[in-house]
């Protein structure tokens, strides 16, 4: 696909597949994940790779949604707070930043491949600490599925150009 292609291709997958992901397509995702611009390119994340199987009950603590746990991979997007890039002005710590841009990549390379995701920002934090038994310095900042997509796109309006974009 074209790049095009990709960004109007993507949408929230809300509904999977039983069907398993080839390995060639997981390893060129994470791939992507490798080449997503950091600040300073400190590189600080760690992406989890949940079997949906293995893990079923938690991750529905984590998420309730059926949908959440139908494909066969769930990732997460990790940041590595004490090992991000601060900007010195105002001691902003751009970690979540960073994995923001990671889980993008992720899911852009997703959609090239036929792969379906969907961010999940709205999840339990204790029990996707509990679960990935994350360190004080690491904090889960997305989560999405990864398989098959077995549901339509809903209607998303956009807004238009002249609603966001301020020209100075």
């Amino acid at each position: 696909m074209d790049f095009d292609d990709v960004i109007n291709k993507r949408y929230s997958v809300r509904g999977y597949l039983d069907k398993d992901v080839e390995q060639e397509k997981l390893d060129y995702v994470l791939n992507a994940a490798t080449l997503a611009p950091t600040g300073v390119n400190y590189q600080p994340f760690k992406v989890y790779v949940i079997d949906t199987k293995k893990n079923k009950e938690a991750l529905s603590e984590i998420y309730s949604a059926k949908w959440f746990t139908q494909a066969p991979y769930v990732l997460c997007v990790v940041a590595q707070t004490d090992k991000s890039w601060v900007r010195k002005w105002d001691n902003k710590n751009i970690s979540d930043i960073d994995a923001t841009i990671v889980m993008d990549h992720i899911i852009l390379a997703a959609t090239n491949v036929g792969l379906g995701t969907c961010y999940i920002a709205a999840f339990k934090p204790d029990k996707a600490r509990e679960l990935l038994q994350l360190e004080d310095s690491e904090e889960p900042v997305l989560f999405t599925p990864l398989g098959y997509g077995d549901a339509e796109p809903r209607d998303t309006p956009r807004k238009e150009i002249d609603e966001f974009a301020v020209y100075l």
